[in-house]
């Protein structure tokens, strides 16, 4: 009936190196009213790979979308679809194809925000985020699903929460890892530091996105490591497990700037990859794709990239809490308890991996690196240790959203988090308190 009660929606796709989600938001229309008041509706997975995998046919990334966007017009009522703001932001796997080939990385978009065009809805745009970007809108996104920004008090007021500390974001996607804080000490790279102005509170932040240290590249570089040794067509692979064999081309190995290809690359050649089920050697193998030291005088993450020591309470979501989820690893347990498992799990042989767990086959083989490649990342890459591993909470959703930098994006390029403290937004008449205190006393009496 009042056109104002009516909720509203918004649309963001993530555009992810590995595959694409649609996520559908809602809100009351008075928005002003702040946080925790954005509720995810429905995530819709689009099928096929992801956006950067469509370099050679454009159409089809365009074409893949639109089954979830017909989804979207089924729950969004008629008359609201062309107010409905509509993102697309594209991580990591676009950076690479931007890095590889800037023409096709273009002619990707075009045809997206082509596919997106022809839906009635307010579109505002296809574009790849920065690292620092991603970084921030998952922390944004975390905190604002905990209420650590903002809280809506008892006196009807939107509050900055007291003593409430703002929580870290670790993301690890496909393509790249995000690691955003809030840190103790002044922040002395200007290239890793953002700068937030909201509800009234400045937060000045930590964030690095590490490109080519998300799961699906990582693992290429260490096969690419593996790969240089004098057997050129086998490849023993400790991280694989016992009785487990594949065939990769070098074409498929060196498709990426993640992978450089040794000096005389040789035609595709098939290369077969055959498992050790060695939690040594793979442990060993993975810790040489990052350079753990720190120039003198400055606290590192790794790779000579400037990091304060890590502080607070974190939240690792999307890859971290994937891996740890199949590996039941997400409550809570020691770091001695997610060692010993992760140990116990890299040396079941392929045979018994396959009979254990029948519908996992596709990414079975590979648990047990992005295991051993998560422990080396939080621990020897970001600086955890013993004391503050119990500091990092494994989670894929808070207040049945989903945690990303989707709704962080969101929130921002829709105003929808206000700079300054909001002063009595809800519309309640004075005379409302006086009412309900009088109604109180005369029932009390």
């Amino acid at each position: 009936p009042c056109p104002l009660c009516l909720p509203q929606y918004g649309l963001v796709f993530d555009a992810g190196s590995t595959h694409t989600a649609l996520y559908i938001y809602q809100w009351p229309a008075d928005k002003e009213n702040g946080t925790g008041i954005v509720s995810q509706v429905e995530a819709c997975t689009v099928s096929g790979p992801g956006i950067s995998s469509y370099a050679d046919n454009a159409t089809g990334a365009g074409a893949s979308l639109k089954p979830c966007l017909d989804k979207a017009m089924t729950i969004i009522p008629a008359e609201q679809q062309r107010e409905t703001p509509t993102y697309l932001g594209a991580t990591a796997g676009m950076r690479l194809l931007r890095e590889q080939n800037s023409t096709k990385a273009e002619q990707v978009f075009a045809e997206v925000a082509k596919a997106i065009g022809e839906y009635p809805v307010d579109f505002r745009g296809a574009r790849i985020l920065t690292g620092n970007e991603e970084g921030s809108f998952g922390w944004i996104t975390v905190n604002y699903l905990l209420e650590t920004l903002v809280k809506f008090s008892f006196a009807e007021k939107w509050e900055h929460p007291q003593d409430t500390e703002v929580l870290g974001a670790l993301d690890l996607g496909g393509a790249s890892t995000q690691i955003t804080f809030q840190p103790e000490v002044t922040i002395e790279d200007k290239n890793t530091s953002v700068f937030f102005r909201l509800y009234g509170t400045n937060y000045s932040l930590y964030t690095h996105s590490y490109l080519c240290y998300g799961q699906t590249q990582a693992l290429k570089m260490l096969l690419a490591a593996l790969h240089q040794v004098p057997q050129p067509l086998q490849i023993s692979h400790p991280c694989y497990p016992k009785g487990y064999q594949e065939n990769i081309t070098t074409a498929d190995l060196y498709n990426s700037p993640c992978v450089r290809a040794p000096s005389t690359p040789s035609p595709a050649q098939v290369l077969t990859v055959t498992g050790t089920g060695d939690p040594a050697a793979c442990t060993t193998a993975i810790q040489k794709l990052f350079n753990f030291s720190c120039g003198a005088n400055r606290t590192c993450g790794f790779n000579g990239v400037y990091q304060p020591p890590v502080r607070g309470q974190f939240f690792a979501f999307a890859g971290f809490y994937y891996t740890f989820h199949f590996l039941n690893l997400t409550s809570k347990q020691s770091l001695n308890d997610i060692n010993s498992t992760i140990q116990t799990f890299c040396q079941k042989n392929w045979t018994e991996l396959v009979e254990n767990f029948p519908q996992e086959k596709g990414y079975l083989h590979t648990y047990c690196s992005v295991g051993i490649y998560i422990l080396t990342l939080l621990l020897d890459g970001y600086k955890f240790n013993e004391h503050t591993w119990s500091s990092i909470h494994f989670s894929q959703q808070a207040a049945n959203t989903d945690i990303g930098w989707t709704l962080g994006f969101m929130l921002n390029f829709t105003n929808m988090i206000p700079t300054e403290a909001l002063e009595h937004v809800k519309g309640h008449q004075p005379g409302l308190w006086a009412g309900a205190i009088s109604f109180i006393v005369l029932a009390i009496v």
